[in-house]
């Protein structure tokens, strides 16, 4: 096919359609391809009639696709880290891969440099790839600090004979770095790695999952990480299958070979490690022939071999299987239900309120020589009741003639019957006990429209008269409305342990809004720490829409870092050119 290209020389390009262009590029000769690009040599980029920057080659793209060309970069200011510039390459290497390459620069710590890689196949096949590496700038004011690098892959892909692939990468070499470089606020205080690979396959009514992984947590405040391996854990389950009426049968069958404990017991070779396998077949009766009453009850029969066990009486390892064997039975109430519905004014259903009882059953037989099996924690045996409630609202709309749940309310308990072998027994009561009642845990949403949302959930404990946690979500609008916000808070603390670590009480805010009568966009977002009474993040972001411009300015204020930090970003949309962004992070507009 041939390409046809006008030559022009000391010409001038602009988007915009003012008489007096609000930009445009002078150039000494350009080359013009009709609704493709236009490149540009000793090309002069000018606001007005004022030039701003010079460069001696210039490509800009005059279609809608995607195009390959530099994007527009971002400089800006933070106070450790000196003067900021992000450059970013586009290189649209076909309709379904594309990669941007990208390079960061500061003043006062050095340089770094990512990749960010994406593909789309056929049948479902689709992934992302990023890499990042920065070098540190040395010099005798400041400790020599090792290179960092963050890898971070996505990957989903339908194999042969119907097998699905997942792969996820999180790596960081170094969880300061992150803290101190990543702008992205949720990302730069969470500090995890990950790994994992699943290949997975359903037939009708069988379910096979095979996985490896391998997940870091680390804590700033003791400075460990804790790391679980499974290396592999397969599971084949069946789903329900009627056999004679109301029978019906399902199994769950599994193998495990996994690894736990903290990053020091992995140096030295001494982590918790076990291999076991199980397979559980389950005899189901479902009861509904009452339309206000459902019951299902279940059977199962639970058998456990375990490779290695601990020595009796000891939390010594030693090369001794043990087989385990129990049965458990599950009881389910749900009902009676109880409804009510509400008419509009030309007597057409409008509104359904439903309340509903639950009440459950569960035992497990007791396991003889329990504290034998290794586990990543404790054993723990379930037998307990428990009883809640649930009580919702229906709106009927138009696009969803059964009702759209407006309003709803669950409140729920467990009762341990025997409390020495349950999750509590990890606690204790200010007499010595061992509590029977969990914390009643309640949760409320209410959704009035689409676009609006309130949702708190909140543990009550039954003995100290407290509630445990506490938390608080509130979403109006979306991003694209002309006002949004969103608004989470959270609080929580173990009234079995007065330590603060394990309390935490903090807030966050995050919206944004367009000025009446100017085009100016504003967003803004503020973390808090009400327990500690100290910001943990702020930031403000500004996009000045000026006609055929887009000025944005923004400004972020780091507390929780070793040293506050302060930043000032600026950048612009020119036309068809899209604007640099930050691989470590940001507000994300």
């Amino acid at each position: 096919q041939m390409c046809i290209r006008d030559r022009l020389n000391k010409a001038w390009i602009t988007s915009c359609s003012q008489p007096v262009p609000r930009w445009k590029f002078n150039c000494s000769k350009a080359n013009f391809k009709k609704e493709d690009y236009v490149e540009m040599w000793n090309a002069v980029f000018s606001l007005k009639k004022v030039p701003i920057f010079y460069l001696p080659y210039m490509r800009y793209p005059l279609g809608r696709e995607r195009s390959t060309g530099f994007l527009i970069p971002s400089i800006g200011y933070t106070g450790r880290k000196g003067m900021t510039f992000s450059q970013a390459f586009f290189w649209a290497i076909r309709d379904n891969m594309d990669t941007t390459i990208q390079y960061d620069y500061y003043s006062y710590r050095g340089m770094g440099g990512g990749l960010e890689y994406r593909y789309l196949f056929p049948k479902g096949t689709n992934g992302q790839l990023e890499l990042y590496y920065f070098k540190f700038k040395q010099t005798p004011e400041q400790e020599e600090l090792d290179n960092a690098s963050i890898v971070r892959f996505a990957h989903n892909q339908t194999l042969p004979a119907n097998f699905k692939l997942v792969a996820n990468i999180d790596y960081q070499s170094s969880y300061d770095f992150l803290r101190e470089f990543d702008n992205n606020f949720r990302r730069a205080v969470v500090s995890n790695r990950g790994s994992q690979i699943y290949l997975s396959r359903a037939w009708s009514n069988f379910n096979l999952n095979m996985r490896a992984s391998r997940f870091d947590t680390y804590s700033s405040i003791i400075n460990r990480s804790v790391i679980r391996q499974g290396l592999p854990e397969i599971s084949f389950n069946s789903n329900k299958i009627k056999m004679i009426s109301p029978f019906y049968f399902s199994f769950t069958s599994a193998f495990s070979n996994w690894q736990y404990g903290w990053d020091f017991q992995y140096e030295n070779n001494n982590q918790r490690r076990s291999q076991d396998l199980s397979f559980s077949p389950t005899l189901t009766v479902p009861f509904t022939a009452i339309p206000w009453l459902t019951l299902n009850s279940s059977v199962a029969a639970n058998f456990f071999y375990y490779f290695k066990s601990f020595a009796p009486n000891t939390k010594n390892v030693v090369d001794e299987p043990f087989f385990r064997k129990d049965y458990s039975v599950d009881l389910e109430l749900r009902g009676p239900s109880f409804y009510k519905i509400f008419f509009d004014s030309e007597n057409a259903p409008k509104v359904k309120h439903i309340i509903e009882p639950i009440l459950s059953y569960r035992y497990e037989s007791p396991v003889s020589e329990s504290d034998r099996i290794i586990t990543s924690y404790y054993f723990f045996r379930y037998h307990y009741i428990k009883y809640g409630l649930y009580n919702s609202l229906l709106v009927k709309t138009e696009d969803m003639p059964s009702g759209r749940e407006m309003f709803s309310l669950r409140l729920e308990q467990n009762y341990y019957l025997e409390p020495d072998e349950s999750p509590l027994s990890t606690v204790r009561l200010k007499n010595g006990e061992i509590p029977r009642f969990s914390d009643i845990n309640g949760y409320l949403r209410f959704v009035p429209t689409k676009t609006i949302g309130l949702d708190v959930s909140a543990g009550f404990n039954y003995y100290f008269k407290s509630f445990s946690t506490l938390r608080l979500s509130v979403s109006a609008g979306m991003p694209s409305d002309p006002y949004y916000l969103r608004l989470s808070w959270y609080k929580s603390s173990s009234p079995y342990y007065k330590s603060s670590i394990w309390s935490r009480h903090q807030i966050s805010v995050y919206g944004g809004a367009e000025i009446p009568g100017l085009p100016v966009e504003l967003t803004g977002a503020i973390d808090f720490n009400i327990q500690e009474k100290k910001l943990l993040y702020s930031a403000l972001n500004c996009v000045y829409h000026y006609q055929c411009l887009d000025f944005k300015a923004e400004v972020r204020m780091y507390y929780f870092r070793e040293k506050p930090e302060f930043q000032f970003n600026i950048s612009f949309g020119l036309g068809n050119i899209g604007k640099t962004t930050e691989f470590l992070g940001g507000m994300g507009f």
